[in-house]
Order: structure tokens, then C-alpha cells, then sequence
């Protein structure tokens, strides 16, 4: 519970350089198993059949709830990507990182900015790769990638503990797909680099011979050469303002493989690089961070996936997901690793309500729960899948009713490979293993808080006494319907209402938190009220300031970050050519 969250106080700027370890790699044991992180973006929690779906097939995910535990009160730390994923690698609420905004744009907005993962922050890979892990990243990162000029890669997934990186570093959105005139686009781009070399060449040859006295040319004829070379090059780049050619990219390692991507094939290279990796490290422990492009809008898919499914576009978009983690899991098995490796199902958070594809809806559906993505503490944009298979060591079959955070991973994945999490800080996540395997009945979770970029929206109460049975969400400021910016609710201002006392809501009775307890229905209703703002004065008091890497500062474009696969502005590449599908 929150009365009111007041504008952080000055912020603290931190800057720590990364550093690299020489490491010795041993084969994968029951003691030291192999990881294999799944995370796909924007997925509803309803759209799994697992989790109550009878009308989109998941039949892959689902095998992994049957031959595994499945966690039902799985909660992000952030209903919005950036902030959520930073959670996520780090264990620790994104306020704590710098990683929120206290304006309307709370995410990372393209990659033409310095905004990052500040480089004192220790990832799960980190923690892994210093226990003799060989680590990897296949597919979205969204954390940032350059800071000073547009090839320092200060926000490279290289600097946070991954060994090897293919991927989206930006996200998914809507100029991405479909776009028709990529393949034109390209061979025009080729052809006009050609010419201004050519001109520049020209231009160069007859200054130098003009200044030998070599050629009697017009000085006005050189500098109209001049002139016409960079009116061209200006002209290039200001007809390609779309951020479909600066942040619809791919790179394998620091290299930039297609700008623009052809989105609707990046799954099955994504594919490909993951089982190649399992290849390749099959005889030593490994982490592998499969992030997906899917589901997001605008859910670019392939041809022979295309009408598959009862929902549309995106219904498809989900069952090809479904496909390409059957294909993950084959791999492992066909690689004789099933045994020897933890798998984890999630989404970095619930599913988007008000994306459309004309009239019909283009986002995820997050079953009973109410809101969604940007939505701050509504458990529809927070409630999130949670699966975790490891054959002989986690029960098949079964279910977990605790609450349970992305947070959990950091501090699982650190006692799994035989590491210890930072000291030097504060770890919001717990470790999830006593839970999984039945040591412990309840969880470590007595609070979970529920942010808004950096103003908290709601607090949730585990109560570790018996004597209270329910698990308590208490809701301020509630998100106004009728205020949206860029499809997502805004965090505080006009658009929100706020409520004094908050909005409390019995989760066990009332998940849709469709009916806000009072003191006239509820005899613990001013215990539990004074309990959560009790916890949330102690927890404000563990926040220490930093720089807001989502504010208006760092969070702006600079023209000299935009990354380029050739020289600026001619950026246009393919390196990847034909690129066969996986399909069915």
C-alpha cells in the first residue's frame, strides 16, 4: 500500500567498469546443471493452455507445466519490458538500478539513446560465468546498447557477463513488419553508397590535381561535387526517419547482421543460434537466456503459420512460439541433456489490452485478472507464467500457490551453479529451490511492491502467520481509464485517480480484484492497512537515489548513437541472405 509517492530526491549518478574473468569449464552435473531461461514479451498469462487456454495449442509449453512445477502466483516486477527485464537479470527492483522513469516513456524508447544498464549492475549470467559457464544471449535484450558514439557498445550484453549474443538489442514494434520495401530498399542503398564514393573520390582527385596544378578545373565545379555528395547523403538519411532502419536491427556479437531486420525469419535463425549453441557447449555447464520477439506487436510470422490459429493474427503468432520451444526442448533431449538441465517458461510481463489490428485485438489475454501491460499494479499486467522442469530433481505435475517473482531467478540461478549473490547490495528475489522441491511450504515473499516507473502503485501482503489465511493487494493510485499515452496508462498526473485509504483487495477470494474490501466487510481491514504501509516506509527506506536512465536526460535521441552496419548514413545490410524457415 502507497498514500502518496513523492518525486525521488536528487539523483546520484554511478559508473563502475565491467570485468572479465578467465574462466575453467567442467562438464554439467546434478551439482552444477545446465540453465536454459525462456522468456517470451507481452504473453498473457491466459494464453497458455496450462493456464486455463482451450482455444490457442501451446501443447510444447504445457508439456513442460506436466513434466514440471508450475507457479500460479508468478508476479513481475514491472508491468512495462526495460524495467521488468532488468528485474529479471538482476534480482532487484528496476528502481534500485536507475532503470524507471518518472515520466510517460519507461522504457528504453529506441537505440539512439545513452539510457542503459548501468554497468555496476550483476546479471544472473555474470554470477554464472564466474562459476565456469559458457552464457548466451538468443534474441531481445532491451537494456541499451551504445552511450557515447554509435559502435562503443558500452550496453552490450558482453558487458553484463554473456559470453556470446545474438539478437534484437532493441524490441519488437510496429514499423518492424511488414515492410515490402526492405529488399528494394537494400539494392538502392548498395548502388547509391557506390556512387558517393565515387563522387568523393572524384571530388578529392580534382582538388589535389588543382592544387598540383595538374588540371585547370573551376574551383565552383569542385564544390558543387562537394555540395552534391553531402546533399545527397543528407537527403538519404532524412528520407529514412522511421525507426524501422535505426532499431528494427539484428547483430550476432557486436556485428549488425540485417538493418532492417526481415523480422518475420528471426525467429528461425533465433532458433538455429540457440541449438547451435547447445552444440557447441554440450559437454561443459551452459546458461542460455532464450528471450523471444514473440509475442509483441506487431507479431511478425511466418506464411505457414499464418490463419493457424482461432485468434487472429496474434493466436498464430503465440502456436509458432509454442512450436519453436518444441523444437528448444528437442534439442535438448536429442543432445542427450535432459536430465542434466533446469528449463524456466515465463513472460516478462502481462499481456497488451489495447493493441488492435483494425478492429480486432492484436495483445495477449490475461485470463481473470484485470489490466495489463503498463498498467502499474493491476495483477493482469503483473501476473505472469511461471514453469521450471528438472527431470528427478523438481516433482512433475506440480502446482505452487505462493507468490513467487522474475526477481527469484537471479538468487536461484546463483545457487544452482554453486555462486553466491552480491553482498554489497540489496537482492529482492529469492532463491527459489526449497519452494520447488518441497523444504519449504511457503514463501520467503511476506511483501512484493508493484511499480509505476518510480511511483508505487501497489503493494502485495503474504502473511506469514497462520492466523491470516489471505494473501492482501492494496491499489493506489488507481490507473484512470479515460488517460492513455501511446497505448500504455500513465503513472501519475491528471490521468490517474488516487485513493486515501487504498483500494484493498483479498486476492484468494477476489483475484479479478473486481470488489475493494472496507471496513465494514472486512474485520482486518485497518490491521492490514497499517501492516503494508508499515512495510512500504521500510522498504522506501532501503532505495537508494541514482540517475534515472528512463528519464528525459538519457532517454532522448542523439543522432551520433544510431548504429550503423556501413558507413553513416548509407546502413542499410543483409548478412544473413536466404535464410531457410524451420516450419512445420
Amino acid at each position: 500500500m502507497v498514500l502518496s509517492w513523492k518525486r525521488p530526491p536528487e539523483a546520484i549518478q554511478i559508473s563502475v567498469s565491467p570485468v572479465r574473468s578467465m574462466l575453467v569449464f567442467q562438464e554439467a552435473t546434478d551439482d552444477k546443471p545446465n540453465i536454459v531461461l525462456i522468456m517470451a514479451d507481452d504473453l498473457g498469462i491466459g494464453d497458455l493452455g496450462c493456464y486455463g487456454n482451450d482455444t490457442i495449442r501451446t501443447p510444447n509449453i504445457d508439456r513442460l507445466a506436466a513434466e514440471g512445477v508450475k507457479l500460479s502466483q508468478h508476479i513481475s516486477a514491472a508491468s512495462l519490458c526495460t524495467p521488468s527485464r532488468t528485474a529479471f537479470l538482476t534480482g532487484r527492483y528496476p528502481i534500485r538500478s536507475g532503470m524507471v522513469s518518472d515520466e510517460n516513456t519507461r522504457v528504453i524508447h529506441s537505440l539512439s539513446v545513452p539510457a542503459g544498464l548501468p554497468l555496476n549492475e550483476t546479471t544472473f549470467a555474470a554470477v554464472a560465468k564466474k562459476q565456469g559457464y559458457s552464457t548466451a544471449l538468443i534474441g531481445k535484450w532491451h537494456q541499451g546498447l551504445n552511450s557515447r558514439y554509435r559502435s562503443d557498445h558500452n550496453h552490450h550484453p558482453y558487458n553484463y557477463g554473456f559470453d556470446y549474443f545474438y539478437g534484437m538489442p532493441f524490441s519488437l514494434f510496429t514499423p518492424c513488419w511488414p515492410d515490402p520495401s526492405r529488399d528494394t530498399e537494400l539494392a538502392i542503398s548498395c548502388r547509391l553508397w557506390i556512387c558517393v564514393q565515387l563522387l568523393a573520390v572524384t571530388a578529392l582527385t580534382l582538388t589535389f590535381g588543382k592544387l598540383s596544378c595538374w588540371f585547370r578545373v573551376p574551383w565552383f565545379v569542385i564544390l558543387l561535387m562537394i555540395l552534391f555528395t553531402f546533399l545527397l547523403c543528407c537527403v538519404w538519411y532524412y528520407s529514412y526517419t522511421s525507426g524501422l532502419y535505426w532499431d528494427c536491427i539484428l547483430m550476432r556479437e557486436e556485428e549488425i547482421t540485417e538493418q532492417p531486420m526481415k523480422a518475420e525469419r528471426a525467429g528461425s535463425i533465433m532458433m538455429k543460434e540457440a541449438v547451435s549453441f547447445l552444440e557447441r557447449h554440450r559437454e561443459e555447464p551452459f546458461l542460455l537466456f532464450y528471450s523471444f520477439l514473440h509475442v509483441h506487436v506487431p507479431c511478425p510470422t511466418m506464411e505457414n503459420f499464418i490463419g493457424t490459429s482461432k485468434h487472429g493474427l496474434y493466436g498464430d503468432n503465440v502456436q509458432e512460439m509454442d512450436f519453436f520451444v518444441g523444437k528448444l526442448l528437442d534439442a535438448i533431449d536429442n543432445l542427450g541433456l535432459r536430465n542434466h538441465t533446469v528449463i524456466y517458461f515465463t513472460s516478462d510481463h502481462g499481456g497488451q489490452l489495447e493493441s488492435r489490428l483494425g478492429h480486432v485485438q492484436l495483445g495477449g489475454w490475461n485470463g481473470i485478472y484485470k489490466g495489463g501491460k503498463g498498467m502499474g499494479g493491476w495483477e493482469g499486467g503483473i501476473h505472469v507464467p511461471g514453469l521450471l522442469r528438472w527431470p528427478g530433481k523438481l516433482p512433475a505435475g506440480k502446482v505452487i500457490e505462493e507468490p513467487t517473482s522474475l526477481m527469484d531467478i537471479f538468487p536461484t540461478v546463483a545457487a544452482l551453479t554453486g555462486g553466491t549473490v552480491p553482498q554489497d547490495r540489496v537482492i529482492d528475489g529469492q532463491n527459489l529451490m526449497p519452494l520447488l522441491q518441497g523444504a519449504v511450504q511457503h514463501s520467503e515473499h511476506e511483501f512484493l511492491f508493484h511499480y509505476c516507473g518510480v511511483y508505487l502503485h501497489a503493494a502485495r501482503w503474504n502473511p506469514k502467520d497462520s492466523k491470516y489465511t489471505s494473501p492482501w493487494s492494496l491499489q493506489t493510485p488507481q490507473v484512470g481509464s479515460l488517460r492513455a499515452t501511446f497505448h500504455l496508462c500513465e503513472c501519475s498526473g491528471e490521468g490517474v485517480r488516487y485513493h486515501d485509504p487504498p483500494l484493498l483487495f483479498d486476492l484468494s477470494r477476489d483475484p479479478s480484484e473486481s470488489t475493494p474490501l472496507t471496513g465494514d466487510t472486512e474485520p482486518l481491514y485497518e490491521l492490514v492497512i497499517k501492516t503494508v504501509a508499515d512495510a512500504v516506509q521500510a522498504h522506501r527506506k532501503t532505495i537508494i537515489p541514482v540517475q534515472l536512465q528512463l528519464g528525459k536526460e538519457l532517454n532522448e535521441d542523439r543522432v551520433w548513437l544510431k548504429p550503423c552496419c556501413g558507413v553513416f548514413p548509407f546502413c542499410l545490410c543483409d548478412k544473413e541472405g536466404n535464410t531457410s524457415n524451420l516450419g512445420p
